[in-house]
């Protein structure tokens, strides 16, 4: 028996703004411990991945993920210590919801494994549960509900008549320790839900499944059809890339593997969740109930409850103070942040967007993302600091015909071959040695070293040493946008 797990990677980071945007969702921000919450699942599962071949697992995982994350999702899986499970990552150029998602990775495993009894373990990125034994152990109790043609779901003993999760309504027991799904039921009103949690029976919705390969195929081509068709096209004209350059899809290589579907097919897809195409429909679906601790990190009061709160319920993450405050929470990680006085109020503070709201509000976050959109306004997309597949640059100051940056480089990235026709760029190393191209000349610049670009000439940064390059880039010119950049070669696929 194999369990291989699944993670599911998409999200658009609206209800986590301004700390998450939709280039940089709340999966991969590090929001515990210094670490996010795909690295957190990652490790969660790892356990089920058993480097021995005489214990349970596959050693194998599958990410499905936003083509735009690609290099998030590639750090996200370096700064966790699972080197001996091998690891492939589908790319959606679009995002098509949770079944596509899920279609495209029973395909994957069946394509690569002849087997269509093993077993799919579906799991959000974004979740947290810290008790990595009772997650594991619960999912073990599906197994034979799943190895038996069931589709096995997870849900969680309610804890408050939300009215951010979905519902569960538990049916008779079964033998195996499951219970029969009588229904689904979608996120309810205040009063709604605190009637469910007073007739009992019913658990939180996880979005997590355990089924087999053949079941879940079987079931996409009973209840939805079209789209199972649409995406056996997208996967049947594939790419395959392992690393820096397409090639065969190794099954015994451990570097991360990228798997991206036919754009025009996988666009034709209809988008629909797998709880409204497959799981209203199918007469198997069995529930184990989850007793430990889970959130889905859904909303700013969500974070809040992992934090302890003190004796007037304030709770604060970084540099904040409070004074004569409760019920407070702040978050601000970059500099001190002040709350005077205040009640029932979370505040986030970010280098470029700062977010006071009332914790009754907490789930309308994504409305003011979407106003944000409406102006046209940077923040609603992007972060001040952004990360790239060589490290990450921080976007310090700007005005008219200039910009400055701090960059940083990882050891051995290097940046494309690239010239610009509206800019010129000055560069100063502070710490790292930088390995420069500039026209037909390569050259080292050490700390407090500097060089400069002039607008139009081919150049290119590396670092060739075993620590970070940072330095600082001053632009000038009369445009200064991102899509000013012509590469010529890049390492990482992106040549314009």
């Amino acid at each position: 028996m194999t369990i291989t797990p699944v993670v599911l990677c998409g999200g658009s980071g609206t209800r986590l703004w301004p700390l998450s945007r939709k280039s940089f969702p709340k999966q991969f921000v590090p929001l515990i411990d210094n670490k996010c919450l795909l690295q957190l699942t990652l490790e969660r599962l790892a356990p089920l991945c058993s480097s021995n071949s005489n214990d349970r697992g596959s050693h194998h995982i599958i990410f499905v993920a936003s083509d735009d994350h690609r290099f998030l999702v590639s750090d996200a899986i370096e700064a966790t210590k699972t080197d001996h499970i091998r690891k492939t990552i589908l790319l959606e150029p679009v995002g098509r919801n949770t079944a596509a998602a899920m279609a495209i990775a029973a395909l994957a495993v069946s394509r690569q494994n002849a087997n269509p009894e093993e077993l799919l373990l579906f799991c959000p990125a974004d979740h947290h549960i810290p008790d990595s034994k009772a997650f594991a152990q619960c999912i073990l109790q599906g197994v034979e509900a799943a190895q038996n043609g069931s589709i096995v779901t997870f849900g969680v003993s309610p804890t408050f008549p939300s009215t951010a999760y979905g519902y569960i309504e538990q049916g008779e027991a079964r033998p195996d320790g499951s219970r029969q799904v009588s229904r689904f039921i979608e996120k309810p009103k205040a009063d709604a839900a605190q009637a469910l949690l007073l007739d009992g029976g019913v658990l939180w919705n996880a979005g997590i499944f355990l089924l087999t390969v053949h079941t879940l195929l079987n079931a996409l081509q009973t209840h939805a059809p079209d789209i199972l068709d649409a995406c056996k096209e997208a996967m049947s004209g594939n790419e395959i890339k392992n690393g820096k350059k397409a090639e065969t899809l190794s099954t015994t290589s451990l570097s991360p593997s990228f798997v991206s579907p036919s754009t025009q097919a996988f666009t034709n897809c209809r988008s629909e969740s797998i709880d409204y195409a497959v799981m209203e429909h199918f007469k198997q679906v069995v529930v184990v109930p989850f007793e430990g601790q889970w959130s889905d990190v859904g909303s700013w009061n969500a974070v809040a409850n992992l934090i302890p709160a003190d004796n007037q319920g304030n709770r604060v993450q970084g540099q904040g103070r409070l004074l004569g405050a409760s019920n407070t929470f702040v978050y601000a990680a970059n500099r001190t942040v002040v709350a005077l006085g205040t009640q029932n109020l979370l505040i986030v503070d970010t280098p470029d967007a700062l977010l006071v709201a009332n914790s009754d509000h907490a789930e309308n976050v994504k409305e003011v993302v979407n106003l944000l959109e409406k102006d046209q306004l940077p923040p609603a997309i992007m972060h001040r600091k952004v990360s790239r597949p060589w490290g990450w640059y921080d976007s310090v100051d700007k005005g008219e015909r200039f910009q400055v940056k701090r960059i940083c480089v990882k050891p051995g990235a290097a940046l494309s071959l690239q010239k610009h026709r509206h800019r010129a760029e000055h560069w100063i190393v502070v710490s790292g040695t930088a390995e420069v191209t500039r026209g037909i000349e390569i050259f080292l610049l050490s700390e407090n070293q500097s060089t400069f670009i002039p607008v139009g000439e081919v150049h290119r940064l590396r670092n060739p040493g075993t620590c970070d390059l940072e330095m600082i880039e001053v632009q000038s010119g009369d445009y200064l946008g991102e899509d000013d950049i012509i590469r010529l070669e890049d390492s990482y696929g992106r040549v314009t």
